[in-house]
């Protein structure tokens, strides 16, 4: 299965970044397209968005000033399928992404996500003190998958603050 396509431009206000694409989202080249992820809903509640939006509607959003990528490009069931070396060269791909389009602010959509591309061990939701690449925001918000235990009004409230973060 082929990877999906980055939504990038430069200058973004936010990019999201991702574990990797879903299997659903690897046949259908749309980001959070698995029916189970509520990451559109998620935007929306928190403000993100005027209105639900779509994983088919991905690449409208990079107007609204959001990209989209991920860490690992190779699509899979669960992130655990990812192998040391593809965090390895996925991490040096997505600095060089985020050197190379400046986004405003990197939101990490999961800690593991963070964690990987930041190789640091603990790191709280929300900004960090200190990003990877400087001149640019890192966020960290919950993963936005099914399986999160996490209450939805949980998540929603994390992503609140990215909204007013970019609102500032």
């Amino acid at each position: 299965m082929k990877p999906i396509d980055d939504h990038l431009k430069e200058n973004l206000t936010i990019l999201f970044v991702g574990f990797n694409p879903s299997i659903r989202s690897g046949e259908v080249g749309h980001h959070y397209a698995n029916p189970n992820n509520r990451f559109w809903k998620i935007l929306f509640e928190a403000g993100l968005t005027p209105r639900k939006y779509e994983a088919s509607e991905d690449g409208d959003l990079v107007e609204r000033g959001y990209g989209f990528t991920n860490i690992v490009a190779r699509p899979t069931k669960a992130a655990d399928e990812i192998t040391k070396e593809e965090y390895r060269e996925g991490r040096e791909i997505l600095k060089e992404k985020i050197q190379r389009f400046k986004p405003k602010v990197v939101c990490f959509v999961g800690k593991g996500v963070y964690q990987e591309y930041s190789g640091r061990k603990t790191a709280p939701w929300g900004v960090q003190t200190e990003s990877v690449v400087p001149g640019t925001i890192d966020f960290i918000a919950p993963s936005s998958s099914g399986l999160v235990r996490m209450r939805m009004e949980e998540i929603v409230e994390i992503y609140k603050q990215l909204t007013k973060l970019i609102e500032e």
